[in-house]
């Protein structure tokens, strides 16, 4: 592109921190950094029209880990990482809610639930378990976070039984990220949008960067573009595709509330009296472990199995809309937030919780400038 001298000077001349990545992560390391340091000048870049990764296409579960979940991460986790995951995750949403209010994300606690297919091992597995994953995070919650309950939504196919969780609540992420680029552009920072870093080369006192649009430099960079950073950094992180649809509105429709199914593999909630349904990523995790944005018939068959027969089977439901959206993943859950080198950074493996941990990622990634 041929830029003017005007913009050049405006845009891209003198310029202290570039972030690339325009998504929860990326926005909030952009906030703290401006706050730590008023008085310089930050870029945004950001590939897509909008953030293309999962900061606006996920389902807006203010979660921190269903019971099979954290279950399942004290296989390959010490009890004291586990913890320590829960409680950024959950420092992470009250850090979210602070900064940005509950009324203009429209955040809502109506506690979450896990469902278990009927005769699942799971059940029992989660059941035995219980009391020590409760004892393990009372002193995050000062009383017991797992509960069990009946099938108060009349799911069918399913265990007469769910564990709920109080503490679980949901939000607008379309709001949240629209918020949180009113108070980033606010402050004078600039996001760009269609901007693609194609590569960058780390100089002695600065680095540059070349894209789709102009080649220029930054004296500190952060790359917090999560599930496609492998394009820049080598990372054990892949990315993993997240399928999801919606509904048409349905009158009268009960359920309230943050569902997880299969270990947290199905998750959907209800917004604007719709149920939003994703995940199956586990029926066919190589084809989804991509960053390319897609559907596949093989798991959108499976989500509709699920909805119509499980979650609303004497409902005559419409699909309106389905679309996909690309997360982070990794051998470990604790996200990647470190200095690679003298003027480069990353945060990034979220691990599919996001909404809960990328404003303290953000926050921990600037405190290391």
């Amino acid at each position: 592109m041929n830029l003017s001298y005007w913009e050049i000077k405006s845009w891209f001349t003198n310029v202290d921190f570039t972030i690339i990545g325009s998504g929860i992560v990326g926005l909030n390391t952009a906030l703290y950094l401006k706050e730590k340091y008023p008085k310089v000048n930050i870029v945004v870049l950001e590939k897509g029209m909008l953030p293309e990764g999962a900061s606006t296409k996920n389902a807006g579960f203010a979660c921190f880990g269903s019971l099979s979940e954290i279950i399942e991460d004290l296989k390959t986790h010490t009890e004291e990482e586990v913890v320590q995951l829960v409680k950024k995750r959950w420092e992470g949403l009250q850090l979210l809610r602070k900064n940005l209010g509950d009324a203009i994300i429209d955040y809502q606690q109506h506690g979450g639930y896990e469902l278990f297919y009927k005769n699942d091992p799971l059940w029992e597995e989660c059941s035995q378990n219980r009391s020590k994953i409760n004892a393990l995070l009372k002193p995050l919650f000062t009383k017991d976070v797992f509960t069990v309950t009946g099938n108060i939504f009349d799911f069918k196919e399913v265990h007469q039984q769910y564990v709920y969780n109080p503490f679980e609540g949901q939000l607008d992420t379309g709001k949240m990220v629209a918020t949180l680029l009113q108070k980033v552009q606010g402050l004078g920072i600039k996001v760009l949008t269609n901007c693609f870093v194609e590569s960058f080369e780390e100089l002695k006192q600065s680095v540059q960067l070349r894209t789709n649009q102009i080649t220029f430099k930054t004296t500190k960079l952060f790359i917090t573009t999560n599930g496609f950073a492998k394009q820049f950094i080598d990372v054990d992180m892949q990315p993993a595709r997240a399928q999801v649809l919606i509904t048409k509105p349905i009158k009268n429709l009960h359920i309230k509330g943050t569902f997880h199914l299969d270990k947290g593999y199905y998750y959907f909630r209800n917004i604007d009296d719709r149920i939003l349904f994703g995940g199956a990523r586990n029926l066919d995790f190589k084809t989804e472990e991509t960053t390319e944005f897609g559907l596949t018939e093989k798991i959108q068959n499976r989500l509709e199995e699920l909805l119509r027969k499980t979650i609303l089977p004497n409902t005559n439901v419409e699909i309106e809309h389905r679309w996909s959206g690309i997360m982070g993943v990794g051998s470990q859950k604790k996200p990647i937030i470190k200095q690679l080198s003298e003027n480069v950074y990353c945060g990034v493996r979220l691990g599919g919780m996001g909404v809960a941990i990328g404003s303290l990622l953000g926050k921990e990634l600037a405190g290391l400038v």
